[in-house]
């Protein structure tokens, strides 16, 4: 299993979109190791680390996610009026098979969530 670190600039607006909005939960966190502060979310399978250090990672980052049910929650997104950019469901540019959605965080990481009929995680 691979974890990608997004470099986040405010710890609250990171947990405002990824919990309030993406419907991740904070698995767990350290504030402890102050001036920075780093946590695990996840959201079934996918797991994300998140942190203030700038020596973790910087802003940028693209990760994608193979996930089920995608149709269901690209509807639950968009009906949970957020100020956060809508994410818009279509097929993948290099396959009609697979749906891709992308949500943009506030510090420009990006998870392309996808999902192909028949394809596994590994």
């Amino acid at each position: 299993m691979l974890t990608p670190v997004f470099r986040i600039l405010d710890y609250a607006a990171a947990l405002e979109f990824y919990v309030g909005w993406l419907g991740f939960r904070v698995d767990w966190e350290h504030q402890q190791v102050k001036p920075y502060d780093y946590a695990q979310v996840s959201r079934g399978d996918v797991v994300i680390h998140l942190s203030t250090n700038p020596d973790d990672s910087c802003p940028g980052a693209r990760v994608r996610a193979l996930t089920w049910g995608l149709l269901a929650y690209h509807n639950q997104l968009l009906d949970r009026n957020k100020a956060y950019t809508p994410p818009t469901l279509q097929p993948a540019a290099w396959s009609e098979r697979v749906m891709e959605m992308e949500v943009l965080d506030p510090f420009g990481n990006r998870i392309v969530f996808c999902e192909a009929p028949g394809l596994r995680a590994i």
